[in-house]
């Protein structure tokens, strides 16, 4: 399997590139960045690792190299600037990833090839690809509520002293402010969370915050998420080359899961090969139904001003 890593250049790209080399699974990774000396500095250190990790190619490409991978993944994208509102810095985003589609679109990518996009808002550039990149919509996948679930699985084993693995908390909805933790379908080592020793209320809400907190305290603190979010992505290619078939929160298009339409957003997902597989809808608290629906016509409203 090739991968192109378009933002191979940036923090969030050359981890992801990274992790797949630790993966050992996919063949190829290919990094593409508008800077080509960073993204050949990344590609370099990678591949300098190589005979202790795994026998793959690992290059710096261009934009033609679209043509022929089998996951492209697009990590390209701005930052807020000082006094910059939310909505400003979305219309900035839209803007670039518009420009990334039409390269891609001019590569020519090929029929089966899966679009991930990570790039932020995740929700709202997946729905654009979608749209504009005229791939199948199942053949288009965002990042999603990935890192947000890795994050409320890993603080809470934490607190609580357990192997993070054994702990099973989703988050679906948006990535970002309305996204929806899935308390009612908790485990930690496949005991229902509200019932494991140590997990109280009041823990609940404190994780929660943090969780929901974590992308501006990694940006506050070291300039933004890296290695957490490029073993998330990673998770999600593993899914795609392995033709897994896992139940994943990732980002991709509804048309009536949970009363949620026309709408890129985070719900239990099937991933594998062919991308999206299909989605598993089952009760959740009436509480976390009407989160998530709520989450959707947030994402909606956003869609609607920025596209």
């Amino acid at each position: 399997m090739k991968v192109s890593i378009i933002g191979g250049g940036g923090l969030v790209g050359s981890c992801a590139g990274f992790a797949l080399q630790l993966g050992k699974i996919v063949r190829e990774i290919v990094m593409i960045d508008v800077n080509p000396e960073a993204a050949d500095g990344h590609a370099l250190d990678i591949l300098h690792g190589a005979s202790l990790v795994a026998d793959q190619s690992i290059h710096a490409g261009t934009m033609a190299d679209c043509a022929n991978s089998d996951v492209i993944v697009v990590t390209a994208g701005l930052r807020r600037k000082p006094d910059e509102s939310r909505l400003d810095l979305i219309n900035r985003n839209v803007a670039l990833f518009r420009g990334i589609l039409g390269d891609i679109k001019k590569a020519g990518p090929k029929s089966d090839a899966i679009l991930f996009v990570v790039s932020n808002p995740v929700d709202v550039l997946t729905y654009l690809a979608i749209r504009e990149l005229g791939l199948p919509p199942k053949q288009v996948i965002g990042l999603g509520t990935v890192l947000d679930t890795t994050r409320l699985r890993s603080l809470l084993a934490q607190q609580l002293s357990v192997p993070p693995t054994q702990v099973d908390v989703t988050i679906y909805g948006e990535h970002g402010d309305s996204m929806v933790p899935i308390w009612s379908l908790g485990q930690i080592g496949g005991l229902p969370v509200d019932k494991y020793p140590g997990v109280t209320p009041q823990l609940i809400t404190e994780i929660e915050k943090r969780a929901r907190n974590s992308g501006a305290e990694m940006l506050k603190k070291k300039g933004g998420a890296g290695f957490a979010v490029g073993v998330s992505i990673a998770d999600v290619i593993h899914s795609i080359a392995l033709d897994q078939r896992r139940v994943m929160p990732v980002s991709s298009l509804q048309n009536g899961a949970y009363g949620l339409r026309d709408v890129a957003i985070s719900v239990p997902t099937i991933v594998g090969r062919k991308g999206v597989l299909g989605v598993v809808e089952v009760d959740l608290w009436p509480k976390e139904k009407i989160a998530l629906q709520s989450s959707g016509r947030v994402l909606r409203e956003t869609i609607e001003k920025v596209l």
